[in-house]
């Protein structure tokens, strides 16, 4: 049977929430204060999520709330009143990893699904069908799958039990997200929503009758970023992804900003509709997908472990930088009079050219004519990131646009 896949993508705030519910997402994941594996993202209160989940219910969205650590005996009693405040919420579906954690969110939340986390290694039908056997209504796979493995579990597993499958985003080194370095070198449980990300630092070796004698660990000429996968992007294979029997095209990113956020989801959005409209349209429009997927920040493209197990050409060795080729600058706000109201993200001038990047795939050069302060005092430019002002640009935006700078190209 032919599935229509959902578009799932992650919101680090109520702000980047509305950002992917406008740009094109029919689900989005977000992480409450506690419980989630993204300490270090903003995370939402019980107020914002509250508001978030109104916000996506009233566009026809979903909205599915990550509590995936693996918890510890003195994380139970804590668990069990975080899902009795989100049983009031009434959210879509919760994303867990531990057994403990799904038997009480089974208990306290019985009208929620239950969702299981990448983290629960779920690299067999076996798996996929114990989980459902306990109620679960999706189990997301394990990065490590081939469309060939996922395919033959889509024939073991009941119709009704959904797969979720990262599909876009950052790759994690160690197996299925489990990772152990970050506790290691700093102390922060990357399996408890602390991670420091050490795949991305440069090694040497050190021999122990040596001490201080640092060997670089040369993988090839080019450096030592021994760890540093590159990002997993298929939209070019959006055909492929749905005749593996996926349902749920899940983008990485809860650390991501709200330019990132609509730039993947509006270029996922309009693939897949494109593609179920007629594949012909999908192929003609794919130089567009690929223009706007490279204009968001990302470390280079791979396909993962999709077509075989990744080699060499997947990791990058010279650099552990992001390629930025847009600045974000705000989400517009109210809007009155030809006059837009935005949260300053980073500085822009009076006179300088700047783009309206809009939810329909259009994107609006135009030029700033003023900037004012919340006084109403005129700027010559906007230096003071989160300061809200009020812009009048030479074409008038929408609510929930977004603004950005292109930047020059490195030579």
């Amino acid at each position: 049977m032919s599935r229509h896949p959902e578009l799932l993508i992650p919101a680090s705030s109520l702000e980047v929430l509305k950002t992917a519910v406008i740009f094109g997402a029919d689900a989005v994941y977000i992480g409450g204060e506690a419980f989630g594996l993204r300490a270090k993202a903003k995370n939402f209160s019980l107020a914002d999520m509250q508001e978030g989940i109104n916000f996506a219910h009233k566009h026809g969205v979903k909205v599915y709330v990550t509590a995936n650590i693996l918890a510890h005996n003195q994380d139970l009693k804590g668990v069990r009143e975080y899902f009795e405040e989100l049983r009031e919420m009434k959210p879509d579906a919760l994303i867990i990893a531990d057994p403990g954690v799904f038997d009480i969110a089974k208990e306290v939340c019985p009208k929620i699904d239950r969702h299981i986390s990448t983290q629960a290694n779920n690299t067999n039908y076996g798996t996929y069908n114990f989980w459902h056997r306990q109620g679960a209504n999706r189990v997301v796979s394990a990065r490590e799958l081939s469309l060939r493995e996922i395919k033959e579990l889509r024939e073991n597993i009941p119709d009704d039990l959904e797969i979720e499958t990262f599909v876009h985003g950052a790759m994690c080194i160690s197996y299925s997200g489990r990772c152990l370095l970050s506790n290691y070198f700093t102390g922060r449980d990357a399996n408890r929503g602390a991670c420091t990300h050490p795949c991305r630092w440069k090694y040497a070796v050190v021999e122990e009758t040596r001490p201080g004698e640092y060997m670089p660990v040369y993988e090839n000429e080019r450096g030592t970023y021994i760890f540093n996968s590159k990002d997993l992007c298929m939209i070019e294979y959006i055909p492929e992804l749905i005749d593996a029997g996926i349902d749920s095209f899940k983008i990485e990113g809860r650390m991501k900003t709200a330019l990132y956020v609509a730039t993947v989801a509006r270029t996922y959005r309009k693939a897949i509709d494109d593609y179920r409209e007629d594949p012909e349209l999908y192929r003609a429009h794919m130089p567009w997908y690929l223009k706007q997927i490279s204009n968001c920040t990302y470390r280079k493209f791979t396909t993962g472990f999709f077509f075989g197990k990744p080699d060499d050409d997947a990791q990058i060795y010279d650099s552990n930088t992001y390629v930025k080729e847009y600045t974000y600058l705000g989400i517009v706000g109210n809007v009155q009079n030809g006059i837009c109201r935005i949260e300053q993200r980073n500085k822009f001038s009076v006179g300088e050219t700047i783009e309206i990047m809009k939810p329909d795939g259009t994107d609006v050069e135009v030029r700033v004519r003023r900037i004012m302060n919340e006084e109403g005092k005129a700027q010559e430019s906007a230096p003071h990131p989160k300061q809200g002002l009020f812009v009048e640009l030479s074409v008038c935006p929408e609510q929930y646009d977004i603004l950005r700078r292109a930047e020059p190209a490195e030579t």
